[in-house]
């Protein structure tokens, strides 16, 4: 039984302004309508998998429940109470796997970032390596090397075994010269960090080699809740978990490592010059999305939001644009938009965090123009969701519904307010908002008041699990 596990952690910061740490790239389309996590899970159709188990930091849950469910393939999420790398993770998944789902499983590691765009080569690969990992064997695919890429590390292949290669070794991020040697060679490939193998064999070798990794992960899983659909661990004991990745704890020591080569079109998409190579050009090299006009413009990467982006007269240039910022920046200086993440974050700024549209496990919000004791947002809520039984000490609020139909608490008293239709709510007062119907439920919302932070929510009931009062 094979059972994918999805890697969905990390905050890729160096794709700002369309990464933000709360609503990072997995969860974002860059490379069809699709977000890469759902195209993560889609590209395996075809194989005969179970539902993945995904895993994910807490604060990111709602994210990856509600686009998994939207292509029907919700399955277990296992919560991480603090980041612990790559090793501790994977652990938790396959004690899941083996405790919860099938008895010791074949495990499909997969990161939720990367881009295949030969999917039939993707599928053939992991056939040719379900034997391996049958036999014991801890699989991990090797990309095909197309240039002396300086980014990646590499896995040198060793003695032939079916159809891969026994791993002789893995090394570190060469310098340009190395990589070409590695690349002449024919005998070097990038390590992809996607793994098969069996959840007792990987758990067995995790014990062997990485024993205080194995025992944290396992102190953690004592008693373990589930709340919906997200998979609970005993935070106090994962903390004491070290933080290695599954190369430096398992894979460049155990004898069993075997890799196959992949030739897909993988891209992990850690740059923008990565997702410039993935997207569809024009007769200039320009890569473009959105409603953009470029004219005598050459090798450009134009990412547009909701407004019109023009370019005159630029070459090897990036621009993104999103609701709340703009990025403009030459090919060669991308990477340092990290610089820019890093002032914002030590400026507590919120385009550090968040897009300006902001996503909740009952909808989403825009927040559409704020002032002086004043704020307005467009609130979208699906179908059937409720947002919290809440009040506020300092703010208080209009909405006036403008698509589908609100069922609205305020203190004791329940109504409906249907479209053109509008109701106050008091400093102070507790009160909900739920959409009855079958249809999303559009609103705008004005806030009024001394302090219009979201700190300013006092929660007496919640059916998503958020701390209430």
């Amino acid at each position: 039984m094979l059972i994918p596990v999805i890697m969905a952690g990390g905050s890729g910061t160096r794709l700002w302004p369309l990464s933000r740490s709360l609503y990072p790239k997995q969860f974002l389309p860059l490379s069809s309508d699709k977000t890469m996590l759902q195209e993560t899970v889609n590209r395996l159709d075809g194989i005969d998998t179970q539902k993945p188990i995904t895993i994910c930091n807490e604060e990111h849950r709602f994210i990856v429940a509600e686009q998994l469910r939207a292509i029907d393939q919700l399955g277990s999420i296992i919560l991480e109470p603090e980041g612990r790398n790559t090793a501790p993770a994977i652990a938790l998944a396959a004690d899941v796997a083996s405790s919860h789902h099938f008895e010791d499983p074949l495990l499909l590691v997969l990161a939720a970032d990367h881009v295949i765009q030969d999917q039939k080569a993707f599928a053939e690969a992991i056939k040719q390596a379900i034997p391996l990992a049958e036999q014991g064997k801890l699989v991990t695919f090797g990309i095909v090397p197309q240039t002396a890429h300086t980014g990646y590390g590499y896995i040198k292949r060793g003695d032939a075994m079916d159809s891969g290669f026994a791993v002789d070794q893995f090394v570190e991020k060469p310098s340009a010269e190395i990589a070409q040697q590695y690349l002449d060679s024919g005998e070097y490939y990038w390590n992809s960090g996607m793994f098969l193998f069996k959840a007792s064999r990987y758990l067995e070798e995790l014990k062997l080699h990485s024993s205080e990794i194995a025992a944290a992960c396992e102190a953690s899983l004592q008693n373990i809740t589930k709340d919906l659909d997200f998979v609970r661990v005993i935070k106090e004991e994962f903390i004491k978990c070290p933080d290695d990745s599954i190369d430096y704890a398992v894979m460049e020591k155990t004898k069993d490592a075997v890799v196959i080569p992949l030739d897909a079109g993988w891209n992990d998409i850690g740059s923008r010059s990565a997702l410039w190579e993935v997207d569809q050009k024009d007769d200039q090299g320009n890569a473009s999305r959105g409603d953009v006009i470029l004219h005598d413009t050459q090798n450009c990467l134009v990412h547009g939001g909701e407004r019109l982006v023009a370019t005159v007269g630029l070459e090897d240039i990036v621009i993104v644009d999103t609701k709340d910022a703009v990025m403009v920046a030459h090919k060669d200086k991308v990477q340092e938009v990290k610089k820019v993440v890093e002032v914002l974050k030590s400026e507590g700024r919120s385009e550090f965090k968040l897009h300006r549209e902001v996503y909740r496990p009952w909808g989403k919000y825009d927040s559409i123009d704020n002032g002086h004791r004043y704020q307005v947002k467009r609130i979208t809520v699906k179908p059937g969701s409720k947002l919290s039984v809440q009040m506020h000490h300092h703010g208080a609020e209009h909405w006036i519904v403008v698509l589908g139909t609100a069922k609205v608490t305020i203190g004791d008293e329940s109504f409906l307010v249907t479209e053109n239709e509008s109701t106050y709510i008091p400093v102070g007062v507790v009160h909900s908002l739920e959409n009855p119907g079958r249809v999303p439920l559009e609103l705008i919302e004005v806030q009024t008041g001394s302090y219009l932070g979201e700190d300013d929510i006092v929660r007496f009931e919640d059916q998503y699990g958020r701390a209430c009062k």
